[in-house]
């Protein structure tokens, strides 16, 4: 069979992908493993440079804002190119995308490495999204392209494994690179790895695209898609760092991300070749699996924003004890990630989703319970859980979307599942901590009127309460004692656990929310059948 292929309609259609390859090029196990290397690289930076921050601002000298841009310039680079890259890849094919994905993020790598400016270092953080952008759809859309249907759930179940371990372990990883090499170590990690991930995909990867794929782009969707993402990203963005939920620049924001989601709507009716058609929606399980994307990243990464905090601050550990604190988490996500994909193959996706999504809300209610005083069993456990649940719902909530596009447009679908992710835990990531700093706020006076310190509050004190940690020169200050230290201390504390444990409930709440959203999921028409194109 040809690399073109057809997707049959019929319920009973055969399998659209080709048979499998002989020798290298094409193999399906081989193309996910040079696929997984690229994807580990990508999941791996985010959040390998969070450890990074703080030398970062040390030895560039750079303010709070100018580190979280650091983070959130390639977060909205990610977030407005995904489906653009997606399309791109429909078009020109996911191999080529993929190859030149790997090439450019390694190049971008070293170039942050290089970097003397925290100016400089933004910029290629923000040219690193936009390679980003164009690898991990077109990760999927080689899956989706060289496996056959029965076999789709569990290489994304092993996709999924790599991008969770990846996750999960860059604390580790970034903690044994900063505190033993250096911050630009963790950004010059990427090269060898890009290198070796390049090569495997020009011996490997084999270029798949179906008959009808796109041959034309729509530029306007193209600009209207990217102006809305843009909008609600900066707007959520902005307001988690600086102007706050109730600022009129945050809704002017908000609001225009509204109206040109609507414009982009109304456009995409009208142009032959949309950029989306609007009518993949028409499917429950993959607009189900969209919405539960959002919010399974929304719970996640924004509930899981404090506990680095928590863990360093609170607890008092250094960056490489806190990522093996998370090893619980890991490990879990490991071992149920490719499980999670062998019970939605055999069982549907449904109950396997319903259940992760069940165990995260369960997490997120648990870890309201942390302490000074929580032992690492405990912490274990609710991390546990916390990869327990997680793994079924990234495996078949991309399952669902990427499984239920048609073949040509599988890299539309694999960037509309991460852009879902990214939007989500911006949005989870910011709701969250300003939830979390209203309440820290909220109490820190009264708190600090209560121990009974006879001194007013500073300011600094208070901020320090956010982050959980007492200021190391807190002991040597004019006029202090061992007593009074404790009691400071304690208040900071007692303030940010306050925070964190509202800040875990809501985001068990928002799990509770896409526990119901998973009941709307099932098997697409194009699972049921192995083959064909959704029916729209």
């Amino acid at each position: 069979m040809t690399s073109q292929t057809t997707i049959d309609k019929s319920p009973q259609g055969p399998d659209p992908v080709p048979a499998t390859a002989r020798g290298l090029r094409g193999h399906p196990w081989l193309t996910l493993f040079a696929v997984a290397v690229g994807v580990m690289m990508v999941a791996l930076d985010g959040t390998i440079v969070a450890i990074a921050n703080p030398a970062i601002q040390r030895d560039l000298g750079a303010s709070m804002a100018d580190v979280q841009w650091i983070t959130n310039g390639y977060l909205l680079a990610l977030a407005v190119s995904l489906i653009t890259a997606g399309k791109l890849g429909d078009r020109f094919g996911h191999r080529q995308t993929f190859l030149i994905g790997i090439a450019g993020f390694a190049a971008a790598s070293a170039a942050i490495g290089m970097s003397d400016s925290i100016t400089l270092v933004i910029a290629f953080r923000v040219l690193q999204g936009l390679f980003g952008a164009l690898l991990m759809p077109a990760a999927l859309g080689l899956l989706r392209a060289t496996f056959p249907a029965e076999k789709l759930n569990m290489a994304i179940g092993i996709w999924g494994m790599v991008i969770g371990a990846s996750t999960a372990g860059g604390p580790i990883l970034g903690g044994v690179l900063v505190e033993h090499v250096s911050w630009q170590s963790v950004f010059f990690i990427n090269v060898p790895v890009g290198v070796l991930a390049l090569v495997m995909g020009l011996v490997i990867l084999k270029d798949h695209r179906a008959e009808n794929a796109p041959r034309s782009f729509d530029v306007v969707g193209i600009v209207l898609l990217s102006a809305a993402m843009g909008s609600l990203v900066w707007g959520i963005v902005k307001a988690g760092e600086s102007w706050g939920w109730g600022s009129g620049k945050t809704w002017g924001f908000l609001g225009g991300a509204v109206v040109l989601f609507a414009l982009f709507a109304v456009w995409e009716t009208r142009v032959r070749e949309p950029l989306i058609p609007l009518g993949m929606f028409r499917s429950v399980p993959l607009s189900a699996g969209t919405v539960l994307m959002v919010l399974m990243a929304f719970a996640f990464m924004g509930g899981l924003f404090p506990v680095t905090f928590y863990l360093q601050g609170v607890m008092g550990l250094g960056p490489v004890d806190s990522g093996l604190h998370l090893l619980p988490l890991t490990a879990m996500m490991i071992v149920s990630s490719p499980l999670a994909g062998a019970l939605i193959t055999r069982f549907g996706p449904r109950v396997p989703l319903v259940g992760g999504m069940v165990c995260t809300a369960a997490a997120m209610f648990g870890m309201t319970t942390l302490t000074a005083g929580t032992s690492t069993l405990a912490m274990s456990l609710w991390f546990a859980l916390l990869g327990l649940g997680l793994a079924p719902v990234m495996v078949g909530a991309t399952e669902v979307i990427v499984g239920n596009a048609p073949l040509e447009l599988s890299g539309v679908a694999g960037g509309l599942q991460q852009a879902a992710m990214q939007v989500g835990g911006a949005l989870g990531t910011a709701v969250l901590g300003a939830v979390m700093s209203s309440k820290v706020n909220a109490e820190f006076a009264d708190n600090w009127k209560s121990a009974g310190i006879p001194v007013p509050p500073d300011p600094r004190l208070e901020q320090a309460a956010e982050f959980g940690r007492v200021p190391a020169e807190l002991a040597q200050a004019p006029g202090m004692t061992p007593d009074l230290a404790s009691k400071i201390g304690g208040v900071i504390h007692d303030t940010f656990l306050s925070g964190m444990g509202v800040a875990f409930t809501v985001a068990g709440v928002v799990a509770v929310v896409a526990v119901l959203v998973a009941t709307l999921t099932k098997r697409g028409a194009n699972a049921d059948a192995g083959a064909g194109g959704v029916h729209i």
